[in-house]
């Protein structure tokens, strides 16, 4: 399918000086696509020139226009010497080959230069003829639809899911070749640019075909990534799920799950909820359970074999009858076998969604994660893709055969990442094990009248929550009980997933956001030795953080994790450990216990007052939790009493005090979850830590929520105000006396201090909630730590906020507070508070990159953030109080989620994905380490917001920034930055305005700055 590419320079304006003798530029471009080249006329003596060019026509292959990207340099022409370059603009073809897509590309797009930044725009007309081949040898894939969302898109119905698909291409890193030594930085960071957009574009073709190939025609939760190998090359890979999607055509048919999903569909299991339903595990939408198990769902690998040989000997007995058990018959047995064959088919029965089409999650097993460490330096022909192939084979094979110990046949939420430090590469993946309907899976094999008899007999709300394994051969010791809501299925005692809360999961009060964070020490070592000791110490960190997961559940009253994301991160001279999950109450799983701590060392009086006193502050800190969240289950009726309980005796739903249940502390058997309370034993200081970093977790100011899912279970008046921000922040560990200890608190009070100065910066949205908030940790360089979090702030009701609040008063007074700050350009500066002073508007302006040393004060910390403000209070000037009102100029609205509240989108226009490199030879000038990064960021929004109004969209949603590697070399006063982001451009429609307004894209980047500088958006 060959096309015509065609091209057309029209003006630039805003450029920097380049004539230092007349103050101005004689400014010409060059349109370079594949091998050819053009050129405009020189436009002489204009910073705003107006060029005005033919049509530059490109005839190439369609292979081409999927790999390539369009090029368009801006020089400075010179009579004598050489050409000055301004900068350049990458321009990505591929939303122009869809068939429902844009047609043109025009806009005004930031000249973008790795070295200066920004340095003025161009204004860019870009259309593409195609001409239909229907050639079956074809190398190309146009018009397969590629969508990061990790739920099915909001216009689109799915037909069929397909599964997994992968790819992975290498290259070798322009930045580790011979030339770069005599090239210069901005070359070698330009080469390294047009490289890797070239090897994501081949990615996408190569993933494209593979969806041909099985008979789709998109790809749903593309998630690509990259791995800096340094010599060994440099790795670009993406995992995605192939689907089948039709375009709703009744557009009013999917208005209100895209409001927000929670709110209608929520009310239907609570209507029938008292109603017992006949047969309990049709395929209801699951999520299934995770007992307390650790190691049976994790082995390590060691260099290259995979110790699986002791799961792959698991009864397979599990799979055929699973938990059809005695009353689920031979109907549910003949639904596994059809799923079960549905998806033997594939090698990885993986999907990379979240959420999912109500009925194809039948139950949740649980996560199920592999890691294995590697040595980049053992490849042995680096320019080849076969060995890390092999790799991650042999992980996915890892996890399908822990999903199968489970009895389940599919992995849901899955996701890959690596942690790379010099030749020791860390790989890592995780999902949850789960059963699905296969009516999703294949075309029409089910019969109908087997399809309505599995919609009668899925419970409402809790099918997910059955068990999907034999409780007779099950693979771990856990805790099982009857469901609390059907009372037909056993249920475990705790649930950990990584997908998004089912939209008919019944939950009990609010989520709120857990969060485990551990650090380990490791010598420093060479190659062997060195991937040997972290090997060895992955097995522990994962066990503690799980703990640390499960204590932090237990003290907010919670039963179930979801979005759960496990990262280990490895750096030259410690491990770290960050977990993040929404905690939530499930009506159908049972109530934790309390927790309660038992001391072994001899018994002496301070010692036992000590314990006495924790064990009083955990308990007041989990009536204070529930009370916050509003967790309050109902108590059980005395008539249910009767029903199939495995105690007959009322369970009390009350937190026991230490004397009522010290009767059960001699028949507690830690292997078996619990009984009735959770027992921290002490017995070493070690222990003791543990128990205060457990209380140390500060609750988040009141009006605040926070959670790392979509959506905030427990609320559902989303008002359609959003504020997206980044916060970056690099601190620098003092080498004095690392332990264990003080590093963990060292990174708690980091991530601590993140999140409070975002509640702080965030408080004239009171009540508000911060969703999809994705931390992400990385180790640059010795001693130092890196912590970046994307997060969007939606504001809900107020009034029903209040009404729900159980302290009206002193949530009156605190509005009262922040309207009279909404009043002012700037908030007062409050003297007393360091972190106030600085002139930051608080809900604009939340980037920040604080380059602390940990051991300075708050306030000389204030002093070096400080350097950043002039920065920031000059972009503020422009729109501070506008940004967040719907005024005239259409800005580009960008938010991590897979939808807008209160709005309808229309249109999907395709994937963003870009890559940044930007260097810098003067970082003390620039603001030090916050204001590089800062502005850095910055111009990172900027260019995806051009590129999205270039393509006539309004917004990005499933935004996501998935790498930001910084290195900093202080001595030379250097430092170097790479940022991929990724998301989809789409329309959307408020749903207040019944007709849509223009889009105005000239308006939105009128001043880069401007629309850059609330690092918020």
């Amino acid at each position: 399918m060959p096309g015509k590419l065609k091209v057309k320079i029209v003006a630039g304006r805003h450029l920097p000086v380049m004539d230092r003798a007349s103050d101005l530029t004689d400014a010409f471009v060059e349109v370079k696509f594949g091998n050819t080249t053009f050129k405009t006329d020189v436009y002489p003596k204009s910073l705003n020139p107006q060029w005005n060019s033919e049509w530059f026509k490109f005839e190439v292959d369609d292979e081409e226009l999927q790999d390539e990207p369009l090029q368009i340099t801006v020089l400075d022409h010179d009579t004598y010497s050489a050409n000055d370059a301004i900068g350049k603009v990458y321009i990505d073809i591929d939303p122009l080959l869809y068939s429902e897509a844009a047609t043109v590309i025009s806009g005004w797009f930031p000249i973008y230069d790795t070295i200066h930044g920004i340095r003025g725009e161009i204004n860019v007309v870009v259309k593409v003829d195609l001409f239909n081949d229907l050639n079956r040898f074809r190398q190309s894939s146009c018009g397969v639809k590629f969508f990061c969302t990790t739920s099915i898109p909001k216009c689109y119905r799915a037909v069929i899911i397909h599964g997994f698909v992968e790819e992975l291409v290498v290259n070798e890193d322009p930045e580790y070749q011979w030339i770069d030594r005599i090239r210069t930085p901005r070359a070698s960071n330009e080469a390294r640019q047009r490289l890797i957009s070239l090897m994501s574009g081949e990615l996408q073709r190569k993933i494209g075909l593979k969806v041909l190939e099985m008979r789709g025609n998109a790809v749903v939760g593309y998630l690509q990534c990259f791995d800096l190998e340094g010599e060994s090359g440099l790795v670009v890979r993406a995992i995605g799920t192939a689907c089948t999607l039709d375009k709703l055509s009744n557009t009013s048919a999917f208005l209100p799950a895209c409001n927000s999903p929670s709110k209608e569909m929520k009310e239907i299991p609570f209507n029938e909820d008292p109603n017992p339903n006949t047969h309990s595990s049709g395929p209801s939408t699951p999520l299934k359970n995770q007992t307390y198990s650790f190691s049976p769902s994790k082995s390590y690998s060691r260099q290259s074999s995979s110790s699986d040989t002791d799961l792959s000997l698991t009864p397979k007995t599990g799979m055929g009858s699973g938990s059809a058990g005695k009353e689920g018959g031979p109907f549910k047995t003949l639904l596994r076998q059809q799923t079960q064959s549905a998806l033997e088919q594939r090698e990885f029965p993986f999907f990379t969604l979240t959420t999912f089409p109500p009925g194809f999650l039948v139950h949740v097993g649980g996560v199920v994660s592999a890691r294995s460490v590697k040595l980049l330096d053992r490849i042995h022909n680096p320019d080849e893709p076969e060995t890390r192939d092999a790799w991650w084979a042999e992980i996915r094979q890892e996890i399908k055969s822990h999903a199968k110990a489970l009895g389940c046949h599919a992995v849901v939420g899955y996701s890959e990442s690596t942690s790379i430090c010099e030749e020791v590469c860390i790989l890592s993946a995780s999902g949850t094990a789960a059963v699905l309907n296969p009516r999703f899976l294949q075309d029409g094999t089910m019969e109908g009248c087997l399809e309505q008899r599995i919609e009668e007999a899925s419970p409402p709300g809790c099918g997910f929550c059955h068990i999907p394994y034999d409780e007779l051969n099950m693979p771990f010791p856990a805790h099982l009980t009857y469901c609390y809501n059907c009372r037909k299925q056993k249920v475990p005692d705790v649930l950990f997933t990584t997908i998004d809360l089912p939209v008919e999961a019944i939950v009990i009060g609010k989520g709120c956001l857990i969060q485990a964070r551990l650090c380990r020490l490791k010598k420093k070592a060479q190659a062997e030795a060195n991937a040997t000791s972290i090997s060895n110490l992955l097995p522990f960190m994962e066990y503690e953080v799980h703990t640390q997961l499960m204590n932090k559940l237990k003290l907010r009253g919670m039963n179930a994790l979801f979005g759960l994301r496990i990262q280990i991160t490895v750096g030259e001279n410690m491990l770290m450990g960050l977990a993040s999950a929404t905690g939530v109450y499930l009506a159908a799983l049972p109530t934790p216990g309390g927790i309660q701590i038992a001391g072994k060392t001899p018994n002496d009086g301070t010692y036992e007052q000590h314990i006495s006193h924790m064990q009083k502050k955990i308990n007041d800190t989990i009536a204070k939790n529930k009370e916050l969240y509003e967790i309050n289950p109902p108590e059980l009726p005395e008539e249910i009493i009767g029903s199939p309980i495995p105690e007959p005796r009322q369970r009390s739903r009350l937190l026991r005090s230490q004397s009522e249940s010290s009767d059960e502390v001699t028949e507690l058997d830690l292997s078996h979850g619990k009984k009735d309370a959770f027992v921290l034993e002490i017995d070493d200081t070690d222990a003791m830590e543990d128990v205060h970093s457990l209380l140390t977790d500060a609750p988040p100011p009141s009006g605040f929520y926070s959670c790392n899912t979509e959506i905030m279970p427990g609320i559902n008046n989303w008002t359609p105000e959003i504020q997206m921000f980044t916060a970056v922040r690099v601190s620098r560990l003092s080498n004095i006396n690392l332990t264990n200890q003080t590093l963990n608190k060292n990174f708690n009070d980091l991530c601590e201090n993140l999140l409070k100065s975002l509640y702080f910066k965030l408080r004239s949205m009171v009540p508000c909630c911060l969703c999809h908030v994705n931390f992400t940790v990385a180790l640059p360089e010795d001693e130092l730590v890196q912590i970046a979090v994307t997060a969007v702030a939606i504001t809900f009701d107020k009034n029903q906020a209040l009404q729900a609040n159980k302290a009206p008063a002193e949530k009156s007074q605190q509005r009262a507070s922040t309207d009279n700050e909404e009043q002012l350009q700037f908030p007062l500066e409050l003297c007393s508070d360091p972190l106030a002073s600085q002139p930051f508007s608080p809900a604009k302006e939340v980037l920040e990159g604080a380059s602390s040393h940990t051991g300075i004060p708050a306030a000389q910390r204030a002093a070096s953030l400080d350097k950043a403000s002039p920065l920031a209070e000059g972009y503020l000037r422009h729109r501070s109080v506008p940004s967040c009102t719907n005024s005239t100029v259409s800005v580009v609205k960008m938010t991590p989620l897979s939808f807008l509240p209160g709005a309808k989108i229309t249109k999907y226009l395709g994937i963003i994905n870009m890559f940044f490199i930007r260097e810098t030879t003067s970082l003390r000038e620039e603001g030090g380490v916050s204001g590089f990064l800062h502005a850095f960021i910055a111009e990172v929004f900027a260019m995806v917001r051009a590129h999205v109004a270039a393509l006539g969209g309004n917004a990005v949603v499933s935004y996501i920034m998935k790498q930001c590697v910084f290195m900093e070399n202080p001595n030379k006063n250097q430092a170097q930055c790479l940022i991929n982001v990724s998301g989809d451009a789409v329309i959307f429609v408020r749903e207040s305005e019944l007709e849509m307004l223009p889009v105005q894209p000239s308006t939105v980047v009128s001043q880069p700055t401007s629309s850059g500088g609330d690092v918020t958006t």
